[in-house]
């Protein structure tokens, strides 16, 4: 019997050694602040040299595309030229399989004044009928300036379309930020990339320096003119500076970067929706108003109850601050969206609400079981480890004080994906502990990649920018709330 005791102490020993070492292994999945250290120093922006304009007379720059319709049939074409002439405002584009039948598309043009700054003149020609699934060309410029692009239309929607998006958040334009590009392209998985905010960062600099959106458009060309970028606005895209006699909110963003708003019924671009392959999509503003029988208020409620989830089984929020937050940088920033819109996202079922703001990643969820090891000699708990859970706090009111989230299998996944490489540096001061709802978070750039496989799973990864390669530093499968609402914790 002592033999076996002894056998068993050991085992235990063993077990316990493993999970201390191993702690994302198959032994556990307990919520984790990553202990990976990244230096805390702001990514200096690269020199406006590191992104020259196009070579030829008027050459169009700044390519960008989105999608331009609700469905998926249409895009928005957007592109910046010097000089205003017939030329300049023509798209040409053609099937890949059929390059003798050539369209053409005449864009709308548009310009602003910011302080001592004038842009040059930004194009925006929306293209319909085209067909789901296929790869087009598309050409751009005149003579010695043309400049020849392609894209792929996302599929029909429908409920077991795979689909791959990207997510980033919180750009800018520094030596990190090209990281995090750099790796994203490097990924060749993403089909369109989900963008939850703050582009340029133009309003770090004196005077709001408006040539950081020219260098922001050159700088994301190599991606965004190939596959179609979904917008959302973040605070630095309010550019406000009544010290220069600038009060117009999102003059330059609302320029310079359209969506097909008014397809979804909204009034205004900072909130819309569309669908995309497997995905319906809601792009939110989380600086505008949207308390009760506001326009986003009254556009979003209607908006959730046309969402069919027989086409488009995987329902996405997008928004700028995040709605649940262990990070002291801007920690509840987002609270009272989250009050007005929580009970919404549980009665619909969103799957997966996105933000970016913080500049540090955080993913709720930890969908593994929960293991206890125990010592057989005395029965004792030796290690156990802490399960996080869907949550929700919709119970709270002023009056009644249940303040404290509870476990909702109808609550949705959140993201905090706001760590693209800005100039602002990382925000590296978690609350300790770490709460019930955060499963992974880590003070470190990046990208993430969201593999809608079908209507029920999605693979789900977030990749460290590691030294010169993309660190896959965190995984995870998400199960849909309205085909598969499991309990992760039984699974």
């Amino acid at each position: 019997m002592a033999s076996n005791n002894n056998l068993a102490s050991y085992i235990c020993i063993i077990l316990s050694i493993l999970i201390c070492i191993a702690p994302n292994n198959i032994f556990c999945h307990a919520a984790k602040t990553s202990g990976y250290t990244r230096s805390t120093n702001a990514s200096a922006d690269m020199p406006a040299e590191a992104f020259p304009a196009p070579p030829g007379f008027n050459a169009p720059e700044q390519v960008h595309i989105t999608q331009g319709d609700c469905g998926g049939r249409g895009l928005i074409i957007s592109w910046v030229t010097p000089y205003k002439n017939d030329y300049a405002s023509i798209v040409r584009y053609w099937k890949a399989c059929d390059p003798k039948h050539v369209f053409k598309a005449r864009s709308r043009v548009y310009t602003y004044s910011y302080y001592n700054y004038t842009s040059g003149f930004i194009h925006h020609a929306t293209i319909h009928k085209l067909e789901h699934d296929t790869k087009y060309i598309y050409e751009l410029g005149h003579g010695d300036s043309i400049r020849q692009f392609s894209f792929t239309t996302p599929p029909k929607p429908g409920p077991n379309v795979p689909y791959t998006f990207g997510i980033m958040g919180d750009l800018g334009q520094t030596y990190a930020s090209n990281s995090t590009l750099g790796h994203y392209m490097a990924n060749k998985k993403g089909q369109a990339v989900l963008f939850v905010g703050d582009l340029s960062y133009a309003d770090n600099w004196p005077l709001h320096d408006q040539r950081k959106w020219d260098t922001w458009g050159r700088f994301t060309e190599n991606s965004a003119a190939y596959q179609a970028w979904i917008w959302t606005a973040g605070n630095h895209e309010l550019d406000v500076a009544p010290e220069i006699n600038e009060y117009v909110p999102f003059k330059a963003y609302k320029h310079r970067y359209h969506v097909p708003y008014k397809s979804s019924g909204s009034t205004s671009p900072l909130w819309y929706s569309i669908k995309r392959g497997p995905a319906h999509i809601i792009v939110l503003s989380s600086y505008s108003a949207f308390t009760k029988y506001t326009a986003q208020y009254n556009w979003l409620e209607a908006e959730l109850k046309k969402v069919n989830r027989h086409e488009t089984p995987w329902l996405i929020v997008m928004m700028h601050a995040p709605l649940y937050n262990s990070d002291n940088y801007h920690y509840m920033e987002g609270e009272s969206m989250r009050v007005i819109f929580e009970p919404w996202f549980v009665q619909h079922k969103v799957d997966l609400v996105l933000a970016g703001h913080v500049h540090a990643y955080e993913r709720s969820v930890s969908p593994r079981l929960n293991y206890t090891i125990v010592c057989s000699i005395s029965c004792a708990k030796l290690l156990s480890y802490r399960q996080t859970e869907r949550i929700s706090n919709i119970q709270y009111n002023i009056t009644n004080g249940q303040c404290t989230p509870i476990k909702d299998q109808n609550a949705p996944v959140y993201l905090t994906v706001g760590d693209g490489g800005n100039i602002e540096g990382l925000a590296n001061n978690f609350i300790e502990p770490q709460p019930s709802y955060s499963a992974y978070r880590e003070a470190s750039f990046g990208h993430a990649v969201l593999e809608i496989k079908n209507q029920t799973h999605a693979f789900y990864t977030w990749h460290r920018n590691q030294d010169h390669e993309a660190v896959a530093a965190d995984s995870t499968w998400f199960y849909n709330r309205f085909w598969f609402p499991k309990d992760e914790s039984s699974l």
